[in-house]
């Protein structure tokens, strides 16, 4: 079967990694504009106050996903960028930004895919209470509704969140992402609730001011665990691992925590009886608003582990289990999540599946020769791919592949350390690099995977 004719092969970013211009035509400061500030917080002191300068090269960049002939991309917009304060005055600067990019997306024929929110919060918003206030869905609805009337024309694809998980357990928990929140689970389960309370607005709000044809969704990831063998138990340990219990690394990692209110109208049954009094509780007002029908599930997938039933019968890491390998950041190589996340996924929510983040970071510098020969991004997408393409072949609807990252960029609190991108950017002359495993991708992207 393979890949469908229309396959979305494409890359994605997000504004604060790449954009720069912090201080610039009259944007707001974001929660990451006032992390980056604090002594300890980044990696070298790094900021995104540059980063890879796209605001100002945009142009450049597109003509490069051009050249790779990317068919579709995945960016974020700065909410203090177009609502400096979060509501209220909108700032045309920087709506006339986003409209440039993606008039300039289309005349290379590449399908722009806008995501609402991806982690820079305005900081004004913050000091209101940032997601913990009952007034952050309406304040998201806002933006929602401005963006989508502004861009609603020429984006055919929006993605409401970018990775709630990591909102509730890097930024709210474990205090490493901006703002550096240290809030307990339950608090930050109410948190969540409002993540999903907003998401449900937006997307109210984005049926109201779209064409009919626009497709919504959300870009969501999790522990991806793997069966020890196809045998239909293990399948079942694997499955179970994901959405019947508290996550094995992070409590509040489980992707039925955030997906089952969102995609089945109903909390886990299981949150009230491990979380105790600090799980939320949801009216079916709240429900109903929180799971309005969207048309698609990203699913932003790295590394995984495999478990097996533990005495208790019930799933443990699999200390037998050895990964093929590790990246740059420590991540484990596992090529099979995107077989089995997609496949366990689209078993239990029946939405067509994209992948809007996989990727690797590597040890990556221009060699003698002026290329970067980054052969071990090549081998990680090569295997990778190959196990997407079993989902498809088994009857996953798979509607595309953005690959993570378009171009090196900033890595949250790695700063610059992390290198994920298809294109080589030195931070210090912004001059751009294709890797050899962008022009492999373009290989790819011509044959439409079939070369795999």
């Amino acid at each position: 079967m393979g890949f469908s004719k229309d396959f979305l092969w494409g890359a994605a970013t997000a504004a604060y990694q790449i954009e720069g211009a912090a201080y610039e035509d009259g944007k707001g400061l974001s929660i990451w504009d006032e992390f980056c500030k604090q002594p300890g917080r980044i990696q070298n002191g790094d900021t995104g106050d540059v980063a890879c300068d796209h605001l100002h090269r945009y142009k450049d960049d597109v003509a490069l996903m051009g050249e790779l002939g990317l068919k579709a991309y995945r960016f974020s917009i700065s909410w203090p960028r177009v609502i400096p304060q979060g509501t209220g005055a909108v700032n045309e600067a920087g709506l006339d930004f986003y409209d440039r990019l993606v008039d300039e997306l289309l005349t290379k024929n590449i399908q722009p895919c806008a995501t609402l929110y991806h982690w820079d919060l305005p900081q004004a918003l913050q000091e209101r209470g940032g997601w913990q206030s009952a007034e952050s869905p309406e304040w998201f609805a806002e933006y929602a509704d401005l963006m989508g009337r502004r861009l609603g024309d020429r984006v055919p694809m929006w993605f409401t969140f970018n990775e709630m998980t990591v909102v509730v357990n890097m930024a709210s928990q474990m205090g490493v992402h901006a703002p550096g929140l240290k809030l307990n689970a339950g608090d930050a389960l109410n948190l969540l609730k409002n993540l999903q309370l907003s998401h449900g607005r937006a997307v109210q709000v984005l049926r109201e001011v779209l064409p009919s044809e626009a497709q919504i969704g959300l870009a969501h990831c999790g522990e991806v665990h793997l069966p020890k063998s196809d045998a239909p138990a293990d399948v079942e340990t694997a499955r179970f691992a994901m959405f019947e219990m508290q996550g094995l690394y992070s409590e509040t990692s489980a992707h039925s925590l955030y997906l089952d209110p969102i995609l089945k109208g109903k909390p886990v049954a299981w949150a009230r009886e491990y979380f105790g009094e600090g799980a939320p509780e949801f009216s079916e007002a709240e429900l109903e608003l929180i799971s309005q029908p969207i048309d698609f599930l990203g699913l932003n997938l790295y590394q995984g582990g495999q478990v097996v039933d533990g005495p208790d019968g019930r799933p443990v890491p699999d200390p037998t289990w050895k990964s093929l390998g590790r990246t740059l950041f420590d991540w484990v190589v596992t090529p099979e999540i995107l077989y089995w996340a997609s496949r366990f996924c689209y078993e239990r929510y029946q939405l067509p599946i994209i992948i809007s983040e996989n990727g690797m970071s590597s040890h990556d510098w221009v060699a003698l020769d002026g290329g970067v020969h980054d052969g071990a991004r090549i081998d990680f997408l090569h295997r990778y791919l190959r196990e997407l393409r079993r989902a498809a072949d088994e009857g996953v609807p798979v509607l595309g592949y953005l690959q993570w990252s378009l171009l090196d960029n900033f890595e949250w609190a790695e700063g610059y350390k992390q290198r994920f991108g298809l294109i080589h950017v030195d931070y210090e002359t912004q001059k751009r690099t294709l890797k050899d495993s962008a022009l492999w991708y373009k290989k790819v992207i011509a044959s439409n995977g079939e070369d795999l």
